[in-house]
């Protein structure tokens, strides 16, 4: 393997299909409510958030590797890291530059922005980068912080911010539709932590399958993943979100049955990984839909 090659590895690029999709809704919410969008703006608000997505990626990457936890971990295709570092151990201080320079690139964005549209960007822009650097080495100590920080960067600070750039002003449609990936992603995120149990566990790590349960955690997901659609439905109602937007309910079977699988397969990886799978596929699938939905009014 290249050392070019392997320095993607960090950025763990198979999973960063998400951030377009959560980007896509905030530009669906901007078109919806102010019924234009600068082009360029919008690639601005992507590379921004795809940064942050980098950024929080190759971070936990060094910090899994530092603290020693890249070693007590069974891989997973959907949980355990890229397996790079340990593999290429003197890649890490790269791994860490890739970390810096992307969350500094974000800043750098979120500046521009803060010229463009003024100090009522600052407050989620601040709380955004917090979340990127804090996420490994402190959120992921305290089961109800990391439990939501993913659905708070993905949802209320990508959703949100892409629109407040775009727009220059908050919106309840926004709101709304930051809530359906900030459960979906606040998902996807426990349920990749239930291989994880004990090797995080070794290394101080207190999530929520940790201190609940896999059993109580599988619950907790399917309750998430009702509440995605419910922001949906309650967006629909009070007339936040088109009627189009009902488009996301297409996912809710699939849901359903990831769900279901998600309890009864808590205590067994192997059959649950399979699930794993179809839990990414609602989390990118569902925002899109939506977006599309406020497209087309």
């Amino acid at each position: 393997m290249s050392e070019r090659k392997a320095l993607l590895g960090p950025m763990r690029l198979p999973f960063l299909i998400l951030t377009p999709a959560c980007v896509l809704l905030g530009i669906g919410v901007a078109k919806w409510t102010s019924g234009r969008v600068s082009v360029l703006h919008a690639i601005l608000a992507l590379i921004g958030a795809v940064s942050a997505h980098i950024s929080v990626n190759a971070l936990n990457e060094y910090f899994d590797f530092k603290s020693g936890l890249d070693s007590r971990t069974v891989p997973t295709p959907f949980s355990g890291g890229s397996g790079t570092l340990p593999r290429k151990p003197e890649l890490e201080r790269k791994a860490l530059t890739i970390g810096l320079i992307s969350f500094a690139l974000t800043g750098a964005i979120g500046v521009f922005f803060l010229f463009v549209r003024g100090l009522p960007l600052l407050p989620l822009g601040i709380f955004g980068l917090l979340i990127i650097f804090a996420y490994t080495p402190w959120l992921t100590r305290n089961p109800w912080a990391c439990l939501i920080a993913p659905g708070l960067g993905f949802g209320t600070m990508m959703v949100m911010g892409t629109s407040l750039v775009l727009t220059g002003e908050y919106s309840w449609s926004a709101f709304v539709a930051s809530l359906v990936p900030f459960f979906l992603v606040s998902d996807l995120l426990l349920l990749n932590q239930f291989p994880d149990v004990e090797a995080d566990k070794s290394v101080g790590r207190r999530h929520l399958p940790i201190v609940a349960g896999r059993r109580t955690s599988s619950l907790v997901y399917a309750a998430f993943l009702l509440l995605a659609y419910v922001a949906i439905g309650i967006g629909v109602w009070l007339r936040y979100l088109p009627i189009a937007g009902l488009l996301g309910f297409a996912t809710f079977p699939l849901a359903v049955r990831t769900a279901a699988a998600a309890i009864r397969y808590a205590e067994d990886t192997p059959k649950l990984i399979p699930h794993m799978a179809m839990n990414v596929i609602l989390n990118i699938a569902t925002p899109t839909l939506v977006a599309i939905g406020l497209f087309l009014g």
